[in-house]
C-alpha cells in the first residue's frame, strides 16, 4: 500500500552527486516523488510501498556518493497532498545555510580513465572533474555553490558539457567546475620572466625540464608548488638555498603506491590514506634498504612525506616521470603560498626556472594536508586540502546551542565555527605574525561566515594577550557587542582531545597530560608540561614540569644550547658536573658560551621567563646529544630530529627515564 514519506538527509550532501544518486535509485525501484537541496541539506519526498522505501534507504546508505557524508536521516510520514507521476530533481530552495561545503577532492577513477582514454574527448585534459572529484573550496567565492559563484564563471559551458551538466543520469550533473578542452581552463608554460615557452604539450615539456634538473613552479589546486627531481642532489640543494629553507623536510610526490614502497614502509592504513579522496601528504618510515633519494630532502630524519597525484595535471605529469619529485609549497620560507600568476612570477622568479600555469583563478589558498599513523592511529598534523571545510561532528550535548566563533592560536592558526553540534574548522593558515598570512586569515574569516551564513553570538579567544588572533577577537566582540570568552591554551588542548574522542560532557573530568611548546598560563607564566584534571568547562592544575628559565626568551627557542644550559643550571650543580664529567664534549662546548651573562639574566629574571614547557626540555636533550645545538631553522626541529633517533624496541624493553617528584606549591616533575 503506497504511502508518502519525507526524508531529510543532513551532512555533506550538496555538490557531491547526491541528488542524481537519489534519482537513479528511485527510478530503479519505480518510486515517484522529488528531491531538492535546501539550507539544511537534501529533502526527499517518496511515494511507494513502505517496504520499497525501506529498500531505497538501505541502498542510499550503501551506495552513497564517494564525497558525500550522511550525518543524520530524519523520516516523517506525510498526508499525501498530491500524487507524483514520476521522480524528478527540483531546483534548490533558498533558506538559511546549515549544511556543509565539500573539500577539494582528488581525481576519481572514472575521470582518470577519461584523461587516459585515447577515444575520450577529455584525453590528456588537465582540468577534468565530476561531482565525485575536483576543486571545491579553492574556487568558491560565495553561496549558493553554483558555477556563477566560482572562478569557473568566466568559462561558458560548450554544448557537450552543458548536456552533461543538465542530465540527472550523468555523473557531471551540476558539477560546477565541469569543463573540457573546448570550453575550460588552459595551461601555459613560461620562463621565470613570464616569457612563453613554445611547445606542443606543456605537461610533456615540464616533465622534460624536471628530468633535466630544473625547478618548475606548478599552479596546483590551492596554490603554486615547486617541483624538481628528488634524486638530483644539487637540484634539491639549489631549491633549499633559493627558497631559504635549509633543513625542514620537503614533501614528495610519487606516481603510485608501488613507487612509494621503493623508498618507504607502507601499511594498509597508510596506503588507504594515500589513495583517499583527500590525497594528503602521509609521513612514512624510510626503508633501511630502500632506493635512495637526495640526502637533503629530510635531513636528520628517518621518515619521508609522500603524496600521490591528486589532480589530472599531477597524474599527467607523473605518468611521464619514472621517479619521485619534490613538490613543496610555492613560497619563500614563512610566507604563504602564491596563488596568482603574476604574483608567483614576481615572488618566485628567483626560485623557479620555469612556470607551468593556467587561467583558472585560485580564489582560496589551500595547502596540502599532512597525516601520520602513530601506533596504528591516524594523526592529522595539518588539516587543509581534502579536509577543510568539512565539519567535525561533536559528541551529543556539545555545541548545540550558541553559535560561537573561536579565533584560534597564532603559530599554526585555524579558526572554528561552532553550531548545530558541529565544529567547522578553516584550512591551516600558519603563522599570523606574517602580514600576508594575517590578511589571508581575515579574508577566510569573512568567506566562511558568508558560505555558512554564520552570525556568531559569542567570540572565543586564547588567553595570550599578544596573539593577533586574540586581539582581533577582542576587537570583533567590542564592535558587535558580543560576549567574549578567554580560554586557557592547555585546557583547550584537553577539550579538543575530548571532542575528537567523542567524550560526552556528562562523562565527567579526565586527567589531561598536555606537553607542548608554549602557552599562556592562568598565573601569567608560560606553561607547556601540564597535568590537568579537566572537563569541557573547568580544569584544575595538578602537576607540572619544574619551571626552568628561558635565557633570552625567544632566542632560547631558536638556540637550543641555551635551554640545555638552563636545565643543567636549574637541576644540577654546574661545578659538580664539570668535576664529575670532565670528558664530556658538551661541557667544552658550553664553556665557550657567555655563561656568566646567562647566569646574571636568570638570577635577576632579566628576559628569562620561567616555563614548564616540555618542548624546551626536548630542545635541551637534543642539544645535549649534539642535535641542532647552535640554532634551529624551523619550529620544532630539535625535537623532530631527536625523535628520529629513538629506537622503539629499546624503549619497549627498558624502563622509563627516572625523575623526581617534588612537592612544592604544585606537584613538580624534576627531570
Amino acid at each position: 500500500m503506497s504511502i508518502t514519506e519525507q526524508i531529510r538527509v543532513q551532512g555533506l550532501v550538496q555538490g557531491v552527486g547526491f541528488r542524481p544518486t537519489v534519482f537513479r535509485l528511485a527510478q530503479a525501484l519505480n518510486i515517484n516523488g522529488e528531491v531538492y537541496n535546501d539550507g539544511k541539506g537534501v529533502l526527499i519526498i517518496l511515494q511507494a510501498d513502505k517496504a520499497v522505501i525501506q529498500r531505497f534507504l538501505q541502498q542510499l546508505l550503501s551506495q552513497c556518493p564517494p564525497l558525500a557524508r550522511i550525518d543524520r536521516i530524519k523520516r516523517k510520514q506525510l498526508k499525501a497532498k498530491q500524487r507524483y507521476e514520476d521522480f524528478s530533481i527540483r531546483h534548490s530552495h533558498n533558506s538559511d545555510i546549515h549544511t556543509g561545503i565539500v573539500a577539494d577532492a582528488a581525481t576519481c577513477p572514472e575521470c582518470l580513465n577519461d584523461i587516459n582514454s585515447d577515444s575520450n574527448r577529455r584525453h590528456g585534459y588537465a582540468f577534468t572533474n565530476c561531482t565525485h572529484c575536483g576543486p571545491r573550496l579553492s574556487i568558491i567565492k560565495n553561496i549558493p555553490y553554483d558555477r556563477v559563484n566560482t572562478s569557473m564563471a568566466e568559462f561558458e559551458l560548450c554544448p557537450a558539457c552543458r548536456q552533461e551538466y543538465e542530465d540527472p543520469a550523468n555523473r557531471r550533473f551540476h558539477a560546477q567546475p565541469n569543463a573540457c578542452p573546448d570550453c575550460g581552463p588552459l595551461l601555459s608554460l613560461t620562463d621565470n620572466q613570464g616569457k612563453p615557452v613554445h611547445c606542443d604539450n606543456e605537461i610533456s615539456k615540464t616533465a622534460q625540464l624536471v628530468s633535466r634538473g630544473y625547478i618548475v613552479a606548478i599552479k596546483g589546486i590551492g596554490g603554486f608548488q615547486l617541483a624538481c627531481d628528488a634524486t638530483r642532489e644539487q637540484t634539491v640543494i639549489n631549491l633549499r638555498q633559493r627558497k631559504h629553507r635549509p633543513h625542514k623536510a620537503l614533501a614528495l610526490m610519487a606516481g603510485s603506491v608501488e613507487q612509494v614502497t621503493d623508498y618507504c614502509l607502507v601499511s594498509d592504513a597508510e596506503q588507504e590514506g594515500l589513495e583517499s579522496p583527500a590525497a594528503p601528504i602521509v609521513i612514512l618510515r624510510q626503508k633501511p634498504d630502500g632506493l635512495s633519494l637526495s640526502s637533503h630532502i629530510a635531513p636528520g630524519q628517518n621518515s619521508l612525506g609522500f603524496m600521490l597525484p591528486y589532480s589530472p595535471l599531477h597524474h599527467l605529469l607523473m605518468q611521464q616521470l619514472d621517479r619521485p619529485i619534490v613538490l613543496t609549497s610555492g613560497n619563500i620560507a614563512e610566507a604563504p603560498q602564491c596563488i596568482d600568476n603574476q604574483q608567483a612570477i614576481s615572488h618566485l622568479g628567483q626560485v623557479a626556472d620555469f612556470f607551468l600555469m593556467h587561467n583558472r583563478d585560485i580564489v582560496n589558498r589551500v595547502d596540502d594536508s599532512v597525516l601520520r599513523w602513530v601506533s596504528n592511529r591516524k594523526q592529522i598534523y595539518r588539516r587543509a586540502r581534502g579536509f577543510a571545510p568539512a565539519p567535525i561532528l561533536l559528541p551529543d550535548g556539545l555545541g548545540g546551542g550558541t553559535a560561537i566563533l573561536a579565533c584560534g592560536g597564532e603559530l599554526k592558526n585555524t579558526f572554528c565555527l561552532l553550531r548545530d553540534g558541529q565544529a567547522t574548522l578553516s584550512q591551516h593558515m600558519g603563522n599570523l605574525e606574517n602580514t600576508q598570512t594575517f590578511s589571508d586569515y581575515l579574508k577566510n574569516l569573512d568567506l566562511y561566515q558568508r558560505l555558512f551564513q554564520f552570525a556568531p553570538a559569542a567570540i572565543v579567544v586564547d588567553k595570550h594577550p599578544e596573539y593577533l588572533s586574540t586581539k582581533m577577537g577582542i576587537q570583533l566582540a567590542r564592535e558587535k557587542n558580543l560576549p567574549l570568552v578567554e580560554v586557557q591554551h592547555h585546557h583547550a588542548h584537553v577539550a579538543a582531545c575530548l571532542a575528537e574522542n567523542l567524550w560526552s560532557p556528562n562523562q565527567g573530568p579526565v586527567l589531561g597530560v598536555v606537553f607542548d611548546g608554549l602557552g599562556w598560563g592562568d598565573d601569567g607564566t608560560i606553561w607547556g608540561g601540564e597535568f590537568l584534571l579537566a572537563d569541557y568547562q573547568n580544569f584544575t592544575r595538578l602537576a607540572r614540569f619544574k619551571p626552568v628559565a628561558m635565557p633570552g626568551a625567544t632566542q632560547a627557542i631558536l638556540e637550543p644550547w641555551r635551554n640545555c644550559y638552563a636545565q643543567l643550571h636549574t637541576h644540577c650543580d654546574w661545578n659538580e658536573l664539570l668535576h664529575n664529567y670532565p670528558q664530556l664534549e658538551l661541557f667544552d662546548y658550553l664553556q665557550q658560551k657567555p655563561l656568566e651573562t646567562l647566569n646574571r639574566m636568570m638570577n635577576r629574571h632579566i628576559n628569562s621567563p620561567l616555563t614548564s614547557s616540555c618542548g624546551r626540555l626536548f630542545d635541551a636533550v637534543a642539544a645535549a646529544v649534539g642535535l641542532c645545538r647552535d640554532r634551529i631553522s624551523y619550529e620544532g626541529q630539535a625535537a623532530i630530529e631527536l625523535e628520529a633517533l629513538i629506537n622503539s624496541q629499546v624503549i619497549a624493553d627498558n624502563n622509563a627515564y627516572p625523575f623526581e617528584l617534588e612537592h612544592n606549591a604544585l606537584l613538580e616533575i624534576n627531570p
